[in-house]
């Protein structure tokens, strides 16, 4: 009888040891459920769940659920949220905002040459995630920005005044590229966004993409102007104190998955691009505005004279044009 007990015991102690190496990892993304994004990291979640032999699950929280991409990153490097695909958070640092220079990238040949595994913008938002306790697992290219307008343009190939009023991110860069390219800025929060659209105190929104724009404010976009703007590109990020919770094993596994992640939406991210570009005009009858080269390229060359210098001070001159120096080097 002692014996016996002794073995249920030692059986109970073996199911709860192994109960516990089982980790729960709660991921936070702000687009809504099943966007392009949500089902991808379903998609990742069940390829680390089976890589790991179930030891490591991931719950998906979509549409900004836990809280905005800034509260979420601060709450991640405190450890109250586990991790995130999502922008940078330039509240937390201004010097992110390198990672959404306007104009940085020309095309998606040079946007992976910045962004992609080695990249020059890549490192660099891996150190800065690093001093606040966070580990970047992979980088997420989304789209080339565009501009959507509830409204016609009379020219939208010019950077001339023209009275437009749009809706920028609360980011000192995409408030001068509203400027710069003609618009009127004005800083609304996205959860506001699309009241403000619809209600007519702007007229459109700057800031994302294709995308974007079909996910969130499809019902308000007549017009659609690729105009490049910048290059989105958002990040997988975990919090360091919830990847030391994880084994060595699976910590690897968790970071090899995320590199094969990351690869594979550089395959099909420029196609993503362009089908939801044909899904603005195909399924809301938006006009899709075609720019020459010659008119992007006056876009790039007023946003870099205008911009880059006043956003390189918000950042720290020095420290940001050693950057620019590397980025126009490696797009080369």
């Amino acid at each position: 009888m002692k014996h016996a007990v002794l073995t249920a015991s030692a059986v109970a102690l073996m199911a709860l040891g192994s109960y516990a190496e089982a980790t729960d990892l709660k991921m936070s993304h702000v687009r809504p459920q099943d966007a392009t994004i949500d089902v991808e990291l379903r998609a990742f979640s069940a390829a680390v769940a089976e890589a790991t032999g179930g030891d490591v699950k991931i719950d998906l929280f979509p549409a900004s659920s836990l809280g905005d991409y800034t509260t979420v990153q601060e709450r991640i490097s405190v450890g109250a949220i586990d991790m995130a695909t999502q922008p940078a958070a330039t509240a937390a640092d201004r010097r992110m905002q390198i990672s959404s220079f306007p104009y940085l990238a020309g095309n998606w040949e040079q946007a992976r040459a910045v962004y992609g595994p080695g990249g020059v913008v890549r490192e660099v938002m891996v150190g800065l995630y690093a001093e606040q306790d966070i580990t970047m697992l992979a980088a997420y290219p989304v789209y080339f920005g565009g501009i959507s307008l509830n409204v016609a343009h009379p020219n939208p190939g010019s950077t001339e005044p023209s009275g437009i009023k749009v809706r920028v991110p609360g980011i000192k860069s995409f408030q001068l590229t509203g400027e710069a390219l003609g618009y009127i800025p004005s800083p609304i929060p996205f959860s506001e966004a699309f009241t403000a659209v619809q209600t007519g105190v702007v007229d459109g929104v700057i800031g994302s993409g294709a995308e974007g724009y079909y996910a969130s404010f499809r019902d308000v976009t007549k017009t659609y102007i690729p105009a490049n703007t910048h290059f989105e590109v958002w990040y997988m990020i975990i919090s360091n104190e919830s990847l030391a919770g994880l084994s060595d094993e699976d910590q690897a596994t968790l970071k090899e998955q995320a590199a094969a992640f990351e690869s594979t939406r550089w395959e099909v991210a420029e196609a993503d691009q362009a089908r939801n570009e044909k899904r603005l005009v195909d399924d809301l009858g938006a006009t899709l505005v075609e720019l020459s080269d010659e008119q992007l390229a006056a876009m790039a060359a007023k946003a870099r004279s205008d911009i880059w210098p006043q956003v390189l001070e918000d950042v720290g001159a020095d420290w940001g044009q050693s950057i620019l120096d590397k980025v126009a080097a490696a797009s080369k």
